[in-house]
């Protein structure tokens, strides 16, 4: 090998960079077990613990958190968190970019678009092409009554709109990266380490993983606020509560009446009875309460406390109840009954006390244009402090246009002797009145029934800015600490398997040459390692996958190599010649760049179409190919050298194995009809599994709402799907997941919703539902957020998918799988120069791609673990998608080389000699690879279990039609002109002299 001492420095100096990036990982760890030794099991103390070390200097100069950014990052899966995607609200953009536009066409076209949208179409686009058939060329998106306005003057009458389209492309553009950056901001003070936020192409989605977060309601809050924050006076019950009783009394009549509703007129509430608005203000009398409650009428009998006198608060309702109230307040007949100035009222609702169920209702002073008389705009700075009596508040400062309409407004309050609601996306968080005049100065403060977390994200919500439109989950993960560090065990345990199963086989199969092979696998695995770290990626569970995975293919390089040396020399060549010619061009390097070429090509798609783990599967499984072919082809050849100059003899096999797998002479084109029969009755078996019994299609295609429970006791399946199906009111999935004391439960409930407050209602729903199976009692808190310390009960993963993510997840799935078919396919028709060998190529994956689903068509109603269709799956299929192809390409490389060479006898037998000389690789890296996936199928834990299932499956069907497929298609499909002119070049090769068996 020419450059030996290029290589060896550049291999010393690129392990020392790694094992330099990998001791910050070391040195956390060590720190972060003096913290859990120190807070015994309290995080709050863990917690302050290392925020008491951040900026303590604790490695060469580095302080505790630098060491922490520095460290190998774990995903949710490992390290427990949540995982969000936010979908910025375009149509929002749109309305606010309109002006709030009143024009009916554009107002439907914003209503239909939604419904409209297919696959991942954006919203933008569907919205274009609901607006272009709702128009029909009569509506210009240059009206001025569209966007033609104020607020978007890149605009003009007279643009057409293809014009406008690309200023709203921009503007929106502009508004998706303002959110983005806006959520950065709020994200970086969260106080997680290694938080990850990204755009997702020009979807108007942003993801954001947060691993370590432990108060999820907490997350979500902090993400959906869209930091609204505005100034409204509020009118008194005093002043609003005859409106409340005729409303109530048009409702009462309403609901009697079989008819067309009735509608009150102003004069109900001018002439309401005092003594009725009296009632109102001191609650029902103790002898109504026997009365039946819809006596009290629709509204009233919704009041579970009575506001007082003079406050702002017009009475107290259930949580559950506030959308019915809404929904009643909203009627046009009961708006008609507020005359004059209280036409243009707003009702809003107070913020929900911690452990309460009710909430207050208020009445702000709206105006014709419905903006308020302060907003957010005018705050300069924020920041969370106590107030006067010790209790968590927000201190705020404005500019000096906000000042001086602060000072007005609280001077009006005053006189009038009103109240100041401040409100923060629609939702009252304190409505004190003013008792001392005017406040100048532009200072003011928030106060109410907060927690210190609650006032600090108010004031980072408040410092960030505002999000310029609404920010929706669509889907999110929540990953209990108790599953992630089962996971990292889990994974440990695997990895420490695989490779010892790996390295023990190489060397009982390959002797001195095999130990080589393992140095150069663990150097291997260091070079992963540390460019995982250096690059920040981050390390999930099907990562973890990855790498195992990695430790299987990355002795496949050396089999080729060893396999072809072994060749050289029982044709009578020196070590020398083997071993140069082994990794010559013409050797086995043809061979290895061809099949790891197409596995990089599905690698790069699974990253480019994967989100969250699969991604980091892709990005660990595409390092490694690169890390493997560095260490197979030049740290294991310094070792053969070496052995070469020192006059040691290297048999690549030991005296056990040193016959296995030769003189194989198997007729693979002979017994196509038999393969082709066996795999033609697989094809017609799997589609009539779709036919009959589908796929389990999980929650990343359909949408839903999944969450994985733990018991105490062993518990029934059918008996959690009644009790929550009673629950819900909706049908709900339940599943063993692992051990009968483990749940997996799906349900479509509310699924639309994209509330924090639904996705709250969901959880407590569920608890109640629940905690009756549990021996001992369990708590909310407990139940819900499981820590690491705990018993590990309770919800310890839990995810949502909106149909809309869903639906794209599918579209992506789809053409990742076509994609890197159709690549591949690509690839192999330029390299070999016939597209013969890329319809062998892809028929034979197309043939595995549908005994894999066909085997889960089959089998996901009896098996103990899920078998889904999820992201985790399709990353499956595409790993078998290049492992098959990985594997054919080695077997049509040696068929090519067959052809092209001297060898004796007719086309067929050509072609048989080269795929039987291929055996002893094919039978190594298929077994090894086996081998592997067992180990993780045993040791790697419920949650990957099926991902590896379909890889376990995957890799023996690919093994079977790489041979038996693949090699019979390409014979057939060959032109026979193009056999017969290759039976003459080696019939003139071998001096023009075949037997007549040969002839035949």
């Amino acid at each position: 090998m020419q450059n030996k001492g290029l290589v060896k420095f550049i291999a010393i100096i690129f392990a020392l960079v790694c094992i330099y990036q990998l001791s910050f990982t070391f040195v956390t760890n060590h720190y972060e077990k003096k913290a859990k030794e120190f807070a015994q099991g309290d995080l709050t103390k863990e917690a302050h613990f290392l925020d008491s070390i951040a900026n303590e200097e604790v490695y060469l100069g580095h302080t505790f958190h630098e060491v922490r950014e520095k460290q190998l990052q774990k995903g949710l899966d490992l390290e427990g968190g949540v995982n969000v995607m936010l979908q910025i609200s375009v149509k929002d953009v749109l309305k606010g970019l309109s002006n709030n536009s009143t024009n009916a066409v554009f107002n439907q076209a914003l209503a239909e678009t939604e419904k409209n949208r297919l696959g991942n179409q954006t919203y933008l686009d569907a919205f274009y092409v609901t607006f272009d058939k709702l128009s029909n060329g009569k509506v210009k998106l240059a009206s001025a009554e569209i966007f033609a306005n104020r607020n978007l003057p890149e605009v003009t009458t007279g643009m057409s709109d293809s014009d406008v389209k690309k200023v709203l492309n921009a503007k929106v553009k502009e508004s998706i990266e303002s959110a983005y950056r806006v959520l950065g901001k709020r994200i970086d003070k969260f106080g997680v380490v290694s938080p990850t936020i990204q755009m997702v192409g020009e979807s108007g989605r942003i993801l954001v993983e947060l691993p370590g977060a432990k108060d999820i309601d907490r997350v979500k809050s902090l993400l959906q606020s869209t930091a609204q924050l505005e100034f409204w006076e509020t009118y008194k019950l005093d002043e609003i509560g005859n409106f409340l009783l005729a409303a109530n009394e048009s409702l009462k009549n309403s609901e009697k009446a079989a008819k067309t509703e009735t509608t009150a007129t102003n004069d109900t509430v001018k002439k309401a009875e005092t003594s009725d608005v009296d009632k109102l203000l001191t609650g029902v009398s103790k002898d109504s309460t026997n009365q039946k409650k819809e006596d009290a009428g629709p509204l009233l009998s919704l009041i579970q406390a009575p506001g007082m006198q003079g406050s702002p608060v017009l009475g107290y309702f259930n949580v559950s109840d506030t959308a019915k109230v809404n929904s009643y307040l909203k009627r046009p007949e009961i708006r008609n009954l507020l005359s004059g100035q209280l036409r243009y009222t707003r009702f809003a609702w107070g913020k929900l006390k911690k452990g309460s169920n009710l909430t207050e209702l208020y009445a702000l002073r709206g105006n014709a244009q419905n903006i308020a008389p302060l907003s957010g705009n005018v705050v300069t700075g924020a920041r969370d402090e106590f107030d006067q009596m010790g209790k968590p508040a927000v201190s705020m400062s404005m500019n000096t246009k906000g000042a001086k309409d602060w000072e007005e407004l609280t001077g009006r309050a005053f006189t009038q002797k009103t109240n100041i609601a401040i409100v923060l996306d629609n939702i009252v968080y304190s409505a004190p009145g003013v008792s001392t005049g005017p406040i100048s100065g532009g200072n003011s403060s928030i106060t109410g029934d907060f927690t210190v977390a609650e006032t600090k994200d108010l004031a980072n919500i408040l410092k960030a800015g505002k999000l310029p439109a609404s920010a929706d989950i669509v889907s999110s993960e929540i990953v209990g600490p108790s599953l992630g560090q089962q996971a990292i065990d889990n994974g440990i345990i695997s990895a420490i398997a695989g490779l010892l199963i790996v390295g023990l086989w190489m060397v009982f199969y390959y002797g001195r040459a095999g130990w080589y092979a393992n140095i150069a696998l663990v150097i291997n695995l260091l070079f992963l390692f540390g460019i995982l770290v250096s690059f920040g990626s981050v390390l999930t569970l099907p990562g973890i996958a990855g790498i195992v995975l990695t430790m299987g293919t990355a002795v496949d390089a050396n089999i080729i190599i060893y396999e072809r040396a072994k060749e050289e020399l029982r044709a009578g060549n020196t070590l020398s010649h083997a071993i140069s010619s082994s990794y010559s061009w013409h050797g086995a390097m043809r061979a290895i760049v061809d099949a790891n070429v197409t596995h990089i090509l599905t690698g790069i798609i699974l990253f480019i179409f994967g989100t969250g783990p699969i991604k980091g599967f892709a990005t660990t499984l595409l390092f490694g190919i690169f890390t493997s072919l560095f260490t197979a082809i030049f740290i294991a050849r310094i070792f053969l050298d070496r052995d070469l100059k020192n006059n040691k003899i290297v048999n690549f096999c030991t005296s056990i194995t040193k016959n296995w797998f030769t003189n194989f002479h198997f007729d693979f084109i002979k017994m196509k009809k038999v393969t082709y029969f066996i795999s033609a009755i697989i094809v017609i078996g799997s589609f009539a599994s779709f036919a009959v019994n589908g796929l389990d299609e999980g929650v990343d295609f359909v949408g839903g709402r999944t969450f994985q429970v733990r018991f105490d006791k062993p518990v029934n399946p059918s008996e959690i799907s009644e009790k929550l199906g009673n629950t819900f009111g909706v049908n709900v999935e339940t599943k063993q997941f692992g051990n009968n004391k483990q749940m997996r439960i799906v349900t479509k409930y509310k699924i639309d919703s994209e509330s924090s407050k639904v996705d709250e209602e969901v959880n407590k729903m569920l608890y109640e539902g629940l905690k009756g199976f549990y021996t001992n009692n369990i708590s909310y808190e407990d139940f819900i957020k499981p820590s690491s310390t705990s018993e590990m009960l309770g919800v310890v993963q839990a995810s949502k998918v909106n149909p809309t993510v869903s639906n794209d997840i599918k579209t992506d799935s789809f053409w990742a799988v076509i994609g890197s078919m159709a690549v591949v396919f690509l690839y192999l028709f330029i390299s070999f120069r016939k597209w013969q060998y890329s319809l062998g190529a892809i028929a034979s994956v197309a043939h595995d791609v549908i005994f894999v689903l066909g085997t889960y068509s089959l089998l996901y109603k009896f098996m103990p673990f899920h078998m889904e269709m999820d992201q985790h799956f399709i990353a499956a299929i595409l790993t078998v998608i290049g492992y098959s192809m990985n594997d054919t390409v080695i077997v049509f490389d040696r068929v090519r080389e067959f052809l092209l060479g001297k060898t004796k006898g007719d086309f067929n037998q050509i072609v048989n000699d080269s795929v039987n000389t291929t055996l002893s690789r094919t039978i190594n890296t298929s077994l090894t690879l086996i081998l592997v996936l067992l180990i993780m199928f045993i040791f790697g834990g419920d949650s990957i279990r099926g991902f590896i299932f379909a890889m376990l499956i995957g890799i023996i069907v690919g093994t079977y039609s790489s041979l038996f497929l693949a090699t019979p298609i390409l014979v057939d499909t060959m032109p026979k002109k193009d056999k017969l002119e290759i039976e003459r070049l080696h019939l003139e090769a071998n001096g023009g002299i075949v037997d007549a068996e040969e002839s035949k």
